[in-house]
């Protein structure tokens, strides 16, 4: 069996800041759904994860493109905002950190009475903490720690057991190019429906498609996702694609794969499709199959060799999925 990759060795914030993340669960019985073999509903635990994501979202530096809770897993796609982090004060990052975490004895007198009086030891022990958390609040692996460590303890006792609940690592994708972005996108908000876990984008709960739907049907945005570019204002970081040519493209997307045994397969729209220079077919098994074609990096193939060269990996990446399908 080959040893899994260091983490350094799968992200790379100077070459992409986007991630696909996945975690599963190791028990039998699901994270969510109804458990046939038990009769155990645990549905409830899906707004656990999407609380805590919304959460994370909130006080991290990295932002949530897509999510998907699902039986026994959760997909997340996410985006570090390199830099932002560094413009937070150190009162600021001390109170993001405190929010998940019971900080040091130091750390709460400082928070709790700023103007009482520090020694320089005790001011240069809250300034070398500060630098800590400021650099885990941009980190992908701490924001999925947060996020797991909190739904297993939730899990273990509810059920009253100990052990492991997820696998010890989470797995990650750095997504190389608007190609890959766009369709891991969709195979992530596309999840459910595959699964059969949902009918239609309006009753696939516990997604991003949803939550962004459910945000543009009242005419707001979606306050902890990450927005598209006709959304956001100039300074803001943004995807980089228009919202509506998103939405139709992934709603024509779930009608024809709804359609498949139909003779006439319905044609997609070719907005985003040409904006990323992506032909009908590649999409289609793209989002149905990205996980079963990609397991590391996904780009075109200069972009994962580039990757490759810059996380220092020792062999070079499967680059055949990538001339064939994002070239």
């Amino acid at each position: 069996m080959d040893m899994p990759l260091p983490r350094y060795k799968q992200i790379n914030t100077d070459i992409t800041p986007y991630y696909h993340c996945t975690s599963r669960c190791v028990r039998q019985s699901f994270l969510c759904g109804k458990d046939k073999r038990t009769g155990a509903n645990y549905e409830h635990r899906r707004k656990w994860i999407t609380d805590r994501l919304h959460k994370l979202s909130q006080a991290f530096a990295i932002d949530l493109c897509a999510y998907a809770v699902m039986h026994n897993h959760i997909h997340v796609v996410l985006h570090i905002a390199k830099g932002r982090a560094d413009g937070w004060s150190m009162d600021e990052v001390l109170l993001r950190w405190r929010m998940f975490y019971k900080c040091p004895p130091i750390v709460q007198r400082y928070l709790d009475d700023q103007h009482q009086a520090f020694t320089e030891k005790e001011s240069d022990e809250i300034k070398a903490l500060s630098v800590q958390y400021r650099e885990r609040l941009q980190n992908i692996s701490w924001f999925m720690r947060l996020l797991n460590e909190y739904i297993a303890r939730r899990a273990n006792k509810e059920d009253e057991c100990t052990g492991y609940f997820w696998e010890r690592r989470f797995r990650s994708q750095a997504i190389l190019d608007e190609k890959a972005l766009a369709a891991v996108m969709a195979y992530v908000d596309l999840n459910p429906i595959r699964s059969n876990i949902a009918t239609s984008l309006q009753t696939s709960k516990h997604t991003s498609i949803h939550y962004r739907m459910n945000a543009q049907r009242v005419r707001k945005t979606p306050k902890y996702l990450m927005l598209f570019i006709d959304q956001a204002i100039k300074t803001q970081p943004h995807l980089p694609f228009n919202y509506h040519d998103y939405i139709s493209l992934v709603e024509a997307t779930f009608k024809a794969h709804r359609d498949k045994c139909t003779r006439t397969i319905p044609k997609l729209p070719h907005g985003l499709l040409s904006k990323i220079g992506m032909d009908q077919e590649k999409w289609r098994l793209l989002t149905s199959r990205f996980e079963t074609f990609f397991s590391g990096p996904v780009g075109n193939e200069n972009k994962m060799r580039k990757f490759a060269d810059g996380c220092k990996r020792g062999s070079r990446p499967n680059v055949k999925n990538a001339i064939k399908y994002l070239s």
